[in-house]
């Protein structure tokens, strides 16, 4: 199917020096929050792409779950094969994609396990069923079907129907430390503006790249 010609025109902003902030973060944080006002669903997604050991590249959506200088959290099972892959190699990218406001953020960087306190810290505030869940999936790992599943999540119900549901070791977070972080905005006739922040002796350098 030819669809050479599905295509439109970015109108609904630009993006210049003197409207970014110092730092990565801090201009991450404005344009999320941005997208938080509309009606843009999940604007905490983003595409983690990591590379195993033969080259290949692969990518799957996680959510963010918080953020600050130090980096971009999220979690998942520790024996998943993203977690493999960002063991053997922990150079990652994040991807943001907030398509109503025709925005984009790259994020390139290093992956690092965060501690088992901090994962606990936020294993505790996740809803009941999303705890026991992450009981149930061997991430990754190939199932027959989904009511081995749902037998295996009723089980763990059971397992833990008094007092509060546990950590699973194998289940955690991981911080992604910046390298360098690129904003991209969508502009008419294909004009798009781009930055790059990338770190310099007293914080970051900020330079336009061309569309």
């Amino acid at each position: 199917m030819d669809i050479s010609n599905f295509r439109h025109e970015y109108l609904k902003g630009g993006l210049e020096f003197s409207d970014l902030a110092s730092s990565p973060v801090e201009q991450f944080s404005n344009w999320f929050d941005q997208a938080k006002k509309t009606d843009i669903p999940d604007p905490n997604a983003m595409v983690l792409a990591t590379v195993d050991s033969s080259g290949q590249p692969s990518q799957r959506t996680v959510l963010l779950k918080y953020y600050d200088e130090d980096g971009f959290v999220f979690f998942t099972n520790r024996e998943s094969r993203k977690a493999r892959e960002m063991k053997d190699n922990p150079r990652v990218n994040l991807h943001f994609v907030w398509l109503d406001l025709e925005r984009q953020i790259s994020i390139s960087g290093r992956s690092e396990p965060i501690s088992a306190a901090e994962s606990a810290r936020y294993f505790m505030t996740r809803p009941r069923d999303s705890q026991i869940a992450a009981w149930v999936s061997n991430q990754s790992s190939k199932v027959s079907s989904r009511q081995i599943l749902m037998q295996k999540f009723q089980e763990m119900k059971e397992k833990f129907s008094r007092g509060d549901v546990p950590l699973p070791s194998f289940w955690g977070g991981y911080r992604v430390v910046p390298a360098s972080v690129e904003f991209w905005q969508g502009r008419k006739n294909r004009l798009h503006d781009r930055f790059l922040y990338t770190p310099s002796v007293d914080g970051w350098n900020v330079e336009r790249l061309a569309p």
